[in-house]
């Protein structure tokens, strides 16, 4: 007799809806009593410094199929970078051009800021440049110097071409401690010349740069070493030479051996930008990684997990009992 009164019980136990219940109760218990989780994750607060000069014009990458220029990729970057960042993380915004970088805005978080954050990078523009010139070197150095301020790490982005070129001497001497600032230099363009765009006062392209309208040596300073050789030598009266400079100054490639000789020299780390993703890898490499304490709250999980259960429950118990799995007795 106790073995017939057992056996609706062991088939109840044994039936898929009764267990698909019984499951839905125990996480509906979960999602009352339970509460919110420790969580701590790795974040990035980084100063974004963004090269808006000339030759970020040329268009030698590809976006969407159609020609796009080094800064148009570049802010295609920086926004999927912007929407990739771990929620907590900061991020600042300045623009460079001439030699000096500007701040925009400081440190503020991806997610709670994404809007603004998002629509600011969206608008940067070439027109916004205060000066033609761009001493990368000097503006690489004083945006180190900005980072170290608001206590972030650095991406600067940039073609790493110097307008004008920097002297026979080379790189300037840089003040501050290498590696004391981490970050990544992000050379943008293709490695091969292009031709760089040029625009009238209205801001209308109006053709491309010359020979003669760019500055093909820099001739401050010494002389290099073969200005004797020179046509026109004079060590009083012409140092560099009788004859204007001839170059390639007015077509534009990334200039990356000379990013990555700043690279060395401030310790900061060098990464090519091919297009518009895979930033956000980049930088949580070479940027320090800084714990983000948060919390996590397993009840919408819970909740919706049992929720789930008992709507399968439920219509299961509506469909033909012949199509339901026999449990055996």
């Amino acid at each position: 007799m106790s073995a017939l009164r057992q056996l609706p019980l062991q088939r109840n136990l044994r039936d898929r809806r009764f267990q698909a219940l019984a499951a839905a109760f125990v996480l509906a218990l979960g999602a009352v009593f339970a509460g919110p989780l420790p969580l701590t994750r790795s974040g990035v607060a980084v100063l974004a410094a963004v090269d808006i000069t000339g030759s970020m014009n040329v268009r030698d990458y590809t976006l969407d199929g159609k020609p796009a220029s080094r800064l148009d990729v570049a802010k295609a970057a920086l926004r999927r970078m912007v929407a990739e960042l771990p929620c907590g993380s900061r991020l600042a915004l300045a623009l460079f051009t001439e030699r000096r970088p500007f701040l925009l805005f400081a440190p503020i978080e991806v997610c709670a800021d994404f809007a603004p954050l998002d629509g600011a990078l969206a608008g940067l523009d070439w027109r916004m440049a205060w000066e033609g010139d761009s001493r990368i070197t000097a503006g690489l150095h004083r945006a180190v110097q900005m980072a170290s301020e608001l206590d972030t790490d650095l991406l600067f982005l940039t073609d790493g071409q110097e307008t004008p070129p920097l002297p026979s001497t080379g790189l300037p001497p840089f003040d501050g401690k290498p590696g004391a600032v981490r970050g990544l230099i992000v050379g943008a363009g293709s490695h091969a010349l292009s031709p760089i765009p040029k625009y009238n006062d209205r801001g209308r392209e109006a053709g491309f740069y010359g020979e003669t309208d760019v500055q093909q040596e820099n001739r401050f300073g010494p002389p290099p070493e073969d200005a004797e050789s020179r046509e026109g030598y004079n060590p009083r009266n012409a140092p560099f030479g009788a004859s204007a400079a001839k170059g390639t100054e007015h077509l534009s490639s990334v200039r990356e051996p000379h990013l990555k000789a700043l690279a060395a020299q401030t310790g900061l780390a060098y990464a090519h930008l091919d297009g518009p993703d895979g930033l956000a890898g980049m930088l949580i490499a070479a940027a320090t990684p800084r714990p983000l304490p948060g919390r996590i709250d397993p009840r919408p999980f819970l909740g919706g997990l049992a929720l789930a259960l008992a709507l399968a429950a439920f219509l299961a118990g509506l469909l033909p009992a012949r199509l339901l799995p026999l449990s055996r007795t």
